[in-house]
């Protein structure tokens, strides 16, 4: 079973070492080097050990609990918020260069509602059986980025679900998107529900080969997690720098593998809870891999501001395509 820990820039090392509840004996010897150049660079240095087996789904009394609170604050780098109170949204297709968008399949991809949760689901044109991935919006809201993202990996050969929490509301500034994410906050149970109907609509397609992943950024990182605590039946989570709980008997019930990404620099994550949120799976056993972007904060990987860090990003996405295959495809065929 692997469970890694990737601080990125050998530099995060001198970050860490001023932040509380981290020991110098989490830091394992490198085993990886990465390739990027600059400012933001990926640079990569992996602790990989072994760990006992972990079951690849959730065991949980209830399929509509949410497993932990959320923090307030889901969106915004505290930093980069400007003095009306504001940040700035993406709402293109601005980051299309950046998410190895070159020798995709054509889709086809509409707003739909499967199981009762809507959404928007883009899928590859072509007949046939494919693995499907839950992806879950940032606090904007299934905007034209999340669209665009989803088009995207469905280029690559995934049925994928947008699933919208908001109902159709789409946020272009961040007031309004702290009242969507809020209203969320308030029913977590709701969202979790909709989200594991969302599941077990896309096993029940015909077009899916009953491998799920689920997928999400910031609120959506958080919502991703939440997820992955239900008994919603997931054979992967990907969470991008959405909140943690790091308690034991709640990440006990996680979906193994776990793919978490995060920024060195975010004040809205710690650096601290992912340490924590590391070690608690290690020593559970569960499967993961954690990367850590030096120089990046909260909501790195989208383009829509001075928090975005395109080196890391692209990173981060190709470490997620091959993430996916290993846990989607490539485990299906080895059992």
């Amino acid at each position: 079973m692997r469970t890694t820990l990737t601080a990125c820039c050998l530099a995060l090392v001198i970050v860490l070492s001023g932040c509380a509840g981290v020991s110098q004996s989490e830091q394992v010897s490198p085993t990886e080097a990465g390739t990027d150049t600059g400012t933001d660079a990926a640079t990569a240095t992996d602790t990989q050990t072994q760990t006992g087996t972990a079951s690849p789904t959730a065991v949980s009394t209830t399929d509509t609990e949410a497993s932990y609170t959320q923090t307030p604050h889901m969106g915004c780098q505290p930093g980069a918020i400007e003095k009306n109170g504001t940040c700035r949204v993406v709402t293109n297709g601005s980051n299309a260069e950046i998410f190895s968008a070159e020798n995709l399949s054509a889709i086809t991809a509409s707003n739909t509602t499967i199981n009762g949760t809507p959404g928007y689901l883009a899928r590859p044109a072509a007949e046939g059986e494919y693995p499907a991935v839950v992806m879950i919006h940032e606090w904007w809201g299934v905007n034209r980025n999340i669209r665009h993202m989803a088009d995207i990996l469905a280029g690559h050969g995934y049925v994928v679900f947008a699933v919208d929490l908001y109902d159709g509301r789409v946020a272009t500034n961040s007031s309004y998107a702290a009242q969507l994410s809020g209203e969320v906050r308030n029913d977590p149970d709701e969202a979790v529900a909709k989200m594991s109907d969302a599941t077990a609509g896309l096993r029940e397609r015909s077009d899916t080969t009953q491998q799920v992943a689920s997928l999400g950024w910031c609120f959506g990182g958080g919502q991703s997690l939440q997820l992955s605590l239900s008994e919603a039946d997931l054979n992967a989570t990907v969470i991008y720098y959405g909140t943690l709980t790091t308690n034991a008997s709640t990440l006990e019930r996680i979906d193994a593998p776990v793919l978490g990404v995060f920024g060195a620099e975010d004040r809205v994550v710690p650096i601290s809870d992912v340490r924590a949120f590391n070690r608690t799976l290690t020593e559970l056993g569960v499967e993961h891999e954690v990367y850590v972007y030096d120089g990046a904060g909260h909501g790195f990987a989208n383009p829509s501001g001075e928090s975005f860090r395109p080196n890391a990003t692209r990173d981060a996405w190709e470490k997620t395509l091959r993430f996916l295959n290993e846990s989607l495809r490539e485990s299906a065929s080895a059992s």
